[in-house]
């Protein structure tokens, strides 16, 4: 489902959070700002996993790694799915299978 906005910027988004350490409340920011109260608070959980006031997630950099590391992993997977592919093709226009091969 496409979003119905760009997301906001890192700069607002810190600005929003350093706002509510100073002691406004999320629901006063989203009245003035256009981001929502739970927005706001999802952020400041975040920006407590991310300086290590919180444990109860993955820091920003934990999850860019874990997305990376899906993605290659789909790609290694789609890899291997075609070099199996290409490898029987092989073997049935030689008429053999080729020494050394493993079930992996």
């Amino acid at each position: 489902m496409p979003r119905s906005r760009p997301p906001y910027s890192p700069e607002l988004r810190r600005r929003l959070v350093e706002m509510v350490r100073a002691g406004r409340s999320p629901a006063e920011l989203a009245e003035q700002f256009e981001p929502s109260e739970q927005s706001i608070r999802n952020w400041v959980k975040q920006a407590d996993r991310d300086s290590g006031k919180r444990q109860d997630g993955l820091t920003t950099a934990e999850k860019e790694e874990l997305g990376r590391l899906r993605r290659e992993v789909r790609a290694l997977r789609e890899e291997r799915a075609i070099l199996a592919k290409a490898a029987a093709w092989f073997a049935r226009e030689t008429g053999k299978i080729p020494s050394g091969s493993t079930n992996s």
